[in-house]
């Protein structure tokens, strides 16, 4: 008998630009994938690497577009960033952050002085996306690593998918530094697996489907979290892109849509 991928596993760790959403609007057939899924009580986790937004906006944002969700099944790159970044500076140090406002709150949460200038010296430098970003606060972070900050980094996502398409993501920003300053940042988020399984611990999820639309982050991540991955064909990444990755970066099915996560039939899917 056939089974639909949906009844293979015990639930969904999703990405979300590209998956669910881009930009303003709903990726074509999430919201019904997501009602669906509700209505099996099947438990969903939103893994993002976007670091400009609180958990509770990104459900705030979801909710918006007609998906159900909540700030507790939300995990970022956010205060993974500054968690790793709290394993090497200590609290009370100062530090730059390149970001958004809700980064600088994490950071200023977890003991640390906030300084917006490579004047004051900071320890370190933690950079995270934001679409506000301006040159000058790419060049003050270029001068403080430069002067010997330890600088960090949320996640290294090249792109972004927005309303009116693809759109430089924080390692592109991130690239503008390391160009500045001939060194790269310590990062956080996917492709770490981190992120994936203390999502799937906090769901209590033995066997979830990982599901991106990025080989270099949410596929690669999966498979080292050693969960069951999926690419869906409505970000940045083709079926052509993972017939040629490599081991580490192929997924386990690819999809058109989400709708096909309760195909009977996923056999056409697998890679």
């Amino acid at each position: 008998m056939s089974r639909s991928l949906m009844d293979q596993h015990d639930g969904v760790l999703f990405d979300l630009d590209g998956v669910l959403y881009a930009g303003p609007r709903a990726v074509d057939g999430a919201v019904s994938a997501l009602e669906e899924l509700r209505r099996r009580e099947t438990p969903c986790g939103f893994v993002t690497n976007n670091a400009s937004r609180s958990a509770e906006e990104i459900a705030a944002h979801l909710n918006d577009l007609g998906m159900v969700a909540s700030a507790s099944e939300v995990f970022g790159s956010a205060p993974a960033g500054v968690a790793l970044m709290g394993r090497e500076v200590p609290a009370g140090a100062k530090v730059m952050v390149t970001g958004s406002a809700y980064l600088r709150q994490l950071v200023e949460a977890a003991g640390y002085r906030v300084v917006d200038s490579a004047a004051a010296r900071p320890a370190a430098v933690i950079q995270g996306f934001d679409p506000e970003l301006r040159w000058t606060d790419l060049a003050e972070a270029a001068f403080a690593v430069n002067d010997g900050a330890r600088w960090f980094a949320t996640n290294l996502d090249m792109t972004i998918p927005r309303e009116h398409g693809i759109a430089p993501g924080n390692g592109a920003l991130v690239e503008t530094i390391a160009r500045a300053t001939g060194t790269i940042p310590t990062a956080a988020g996917k492709p770490e697996p981190l992120l994936f399984q203390q999502a799937a611990e906090s769901l209590g999820l033995q066997a979830p489907l990982v599901i991106g639309d990025r080989l270099d982050t949410d596929i690669l991540g999966g498979n080292r979290a050693r969960f069951t991955t999926v690419l869906v064909l409505t970000g940045i990444d083709s079926r052509e892109n993972a017939a040629a990755a490599d081991a580490a970066h192929r997924p386990d099915h690819v999809i058109d849509s989400l709708s096909e996560l309760f195909a009977e039939d996923p056999a056409g899917a697998v890679t």
